[in-house]
């Protein structure tokens, strides 16, 4: 028998100040559940801290512990509670076994376009406020004039599929305004066109440089850049096994790695789209920002992963999810100098949230001005990427961008921001 809606998710504050809040799931099972919960937390600036996962292919229990990534970050509970049962299947009395986890609709995409007077942090300001109002950014094109003035256009989905009606539509305005300030000349809202939804490419990205950006192992230059900051050399030390001993049913799948934001989410991810599904798993940290997950998995049908081949390929993609789970590399375009930042696209479409708020904050904490930016989709390495293209202005940024060093100091701190370090 099924539960009442209400109590598919439940989030229970911590009892003292700073503690973990627990979100737990209770509700039928389907393929990707887990990692469609991980992406929301995700959405949301939380933190996952530690976690249990268990079903029996029916009916699943879910129970993680999350924080903010920052203290910066404001958290609305009943907005996530309400995008975690979104995604949860319905709890009625007949259930679907392994049920594809799919949407029932697509979300219209809207053009935000607005005109204003440049300034620093222009970017990371507005992106901040469509975080809060829980648009996810689809496409965005940013120009800056001769003349120090910016157009800018978004083109958003919206999670709560509320801005075909007035009130969010003015909710939505008035705070970008507010933020905007005296600087904003124009600021429009409107239903983009069909032509709009579908994903266009990256027009600057060359053979040399995609492959660069989208190789699996890292280059002798990022290997140098990494060792500027003593977390990033905790990316190396991440360990994925297998051992068929321990369950006359499942493969037990251990990892232990460096805890990274983002991690249970990539983890997630990975197993959704190569069909594994997840039995019983259970999330730990350990000392030093490492942490270790045990996951009793199978393969789509129910059966243990005996074949070399298959436990290998497994075990080698996790690593690559873990050492490299998003792509940032500095190139000459033209006379013009080129941030480029990649990550892998699920199977259902869906890119890596947050990515554009991260970078742009990376950017402004170093004080460095954004020229123009886009958002664009590439196909590589047999998958889909999603590709964020931001040509950095020179003349007010107090780095020398033809600076090797200055470089590397820049990818640095992209990197640690997007990993949350």
């Amino acid at each position: 028998m099924g539960v009442p809606s209400d109590d598919v998710v439940l989030i229970q504050k911590g009892k003292n100040p700073g503690e973990p809040y627990i979100l737990t799931v209770n509700c039928p099972d389907k393929t990707g559940l887990g990692c469609d919960i991980c992406r929301i937390i995700l959405d949301f600036g939380l933190h996952i801290t530690k976690g249990d996962i268990s079903t029996d292919g029916i009916w699943c229990y879910i129970v993680l512990w999350v924080v903010p990534h920052s203290s910066s970050v404001i958290v609305k509970w009943s907005s996530l509670k309400n995008r975690m049962q979104s995604v949860c299947p319905s709890c009625l009395p007949t259930f679907y076994f392994n049920e594809p986890s799919t949407s029932s609709s697509i979300s219209p995409v809207y053009l935000l376009k607005f005109f204003c007077v440049d300034r620093r942090g222009l970017l990371n300001d507005v992106t901040q406020v469509l975080c809060e109002l829980e648009l996810t950014i689809q496409r965005v094109k940013v120009t800056t004039t001769p003349d120090d003035r910016v157009l800018d256009l978004f083109f958003v989905t919206d999670n709560r599929d509320l801005l075909h009606t007035k009130d969010r539509q003015n909710e939505t305005l008035e705070q970008l305004h507010a933020v905007l300030g005296e600087s904003c000349i124009t600021c429009e809202l409107q239903l983009a066109g069909p032509e709009c939804e579908r994903r266009q490419g990256i027009s600057s990205l060359s053979p040399v440089v995609a492959e660069e950006l989208f190789r699996c192992e890292l280059s002798d230059k990022e290997i140098h850049s990494q060792a500027l900051s003593p977390d990033m050399t905790k990316l190396k030390n991440a360990n994925v096994t297998v051992d068929n001993s321990l369950s006359p049913a499942h493969t037990l799948l251990q990892i232990h790695c460096a805890d990274h934001k983002g991690l249970l989410y990539d983890i997630m991810r990975t197993l959704k789209d190569c069909s594994i599904q997840i039995a019983y798993g259970r999330f730990t940290p350990t000392t030093n920002g490492y942490c270790d997950l045990d996951l009793f998995i199978q393969q789509n049908g129910g059966k243990k992963i005996l074949d070399l081949d298959k436990q290998n390929a497994l075990c080698s993609r996790l690593k690559v999810e873990m050492l490299h789970p998003l792509r940032v590399i500095i190139v000459n375009r033209g006379p013009d100098t080129e941030l480029l930042v990649a990550n892998p696209v699920e199977l259902s479409g869906k890119g890596r949230p947050r990515v554009f708020y991260d970078v742009t904050l990376a950017l402004k904490s170093r004080g460095i001005c954004i020229f123009s930016a886009e958002i664009g989709r590439h196909s590589a390495s047999d998958r889909e990427w999603e590709v964020y293209s931001f040509l950095l202005d020179e003349s007010c940024s107090r780095f020398q961008l033809s600076n090797m060093v200055a470089r590397n100091q820049i990818v640095d701190r992209v990197r640690r921001t997007l990993m949350g370090w």
